[in-house]
């Protein structure tokens, strides 16, 4: 048997004719491996001219108290809150980097490096004004950092501050101003750095709140999984295909807000489409009111926007990237829209 790496495209070709499950890649460490795992590609059947779901369910199983896809939607770190002499609000947070293996789809185990175990790493969360205090710990093997994106001085930009390891360093600026943002490793290779996993999403929230939604983070990358420098896998929140096999539920009428951010290192861009619907489309979330309506945003790595929707049909609805190798390599999504409660 021919023990040579694919090509993810050769590697497509196999998998295009097997629909509504993805396989196994046999063995535990990418450093051993000699063939990719295929992402199959679910919901690509039809009956009755409709998008059937798959509903068998991927065997992926997550430790008690640990971040998982499905956790990680929903979850914002707001930090410890301290009321300031001058009545303002200090938001304190930790991060630690650290070298964790994670799997990324059934099976395929990645040697990542990542913020406080998880990639990305924690979505951080604030209101405009707010002083940050982010205290990072390097317990990896290598030197990093963390570089934000936003208002900040300059000695607090982690590119010349290198942690190494076993150091620290505590970032301390005002959030500035309201949007939606990123955090990354800034060591060079840059490149390297990020493909690996270290970075996350940074939310700063207006003092005028936007209208009440359901509100989910997706942060969407890519892992080269065989070290060629182009992805095998690409992911939401760091899972191949999680929320094509576990459906996000939503509620007819009910409005969702999606803090979108792209992370995909290797490739120029990466997008979000949405099926049966439009959305609003707040490119960066700096600005509460100026948005333009439309089902498809293609970003560049380190472009986020804030989506916002609503359906008003129920049923199972897709979303994916559309770049459609993505999406049959792992980036793919149903919004499960379920009938009103009356």
């Amino acid at each position: 048997m021919n023990k040579s790496p694919l090509s993810r495209r050769n590697f497509l070709n196999i998998g295009m004719g097997i629909i509504g499950g993805s396989a196994l890649l046999s063995g535990k460490s990418l450093a051993q491996k000699h063939k990719k795992g295929v992402i199959l590609n679910p919901g690509m059947g039809h009956q009755n001219g409709t998008t059937m779901h798959n509903s068998a369910k991927q065997s992926v199983s997550y430790k008690d108290g640990e971040m998982n896809p499905m956790k990680y939607l929903t979850t914002f770190d707001y930090g410890k809150v301290r009321r300031l002499p001058n009545g303002g609000i200090q938001r304190e947070y930790t991060i630690i980097a650290q070298d964790k293996e994670i799997e990324v789809a059934p099976g395929v185990i990645y040697p990542a490096w990542t913020y406080n175990g998880y990639v990305p790493g924690p979505t951080l969360r604030c209101t405009e004004g707010d002083r940050l205090k982010i205290n990072f710990i390097n317990a990896a093997h290598m030197a990093h950092t963390i570089h934000f994106h936003g208002i900040h001085p300059a000695n607090m930009d982690g590119v010349f501050e290198i942690v190494p390891t076993g150091g620290s360093f505590t970032y301390e600026f005002t959030a500035d101003p309201f949007g939606l943002f990123l955090y990354h490793c800034h060591v060079m290779p840059v490149k390297k750095h990020v493909e690996k996993g270290l970075y996350g999403a940074f939310i700063v929230d207006s003092r005028t709140p936007r209208p009440p939604a359901k509100e989910l983070i997706m942060v969407i990358n890519g892992f080269d999984t065989d070290f060629d420098g182009e992805n095998e896998f690409y992911t939401v929140n760091g899972f191949a295909n999680c929320y094509a096999e576990n459906p996000i539920n939503i509620k007819v009428g009910e409005l969702v807000r999606i803090y979108l951010v792209n992370m995909t290192e290797f490739d120029f861009v990466n997008s979000f489409h949405l099926h049966g619907n439009m959305f609003r489309l707040y490119r960066t979330g700096t600005n509460l009111s100026e948005y333009e309506i439309t089902d498809t945003v293609m970003l560049c790595q380190g472009e986020r926007c804030v989506i916002e929707f609503s359906y008003k049909y129920p049923g199972m609805y897709m979303f994916h990237a559309h770049q459609n190798e993505f999406a049959e390599l792992g980036w793919m999504g149903f919004f499960n829209v379920l009938p009103a409660v009356s």
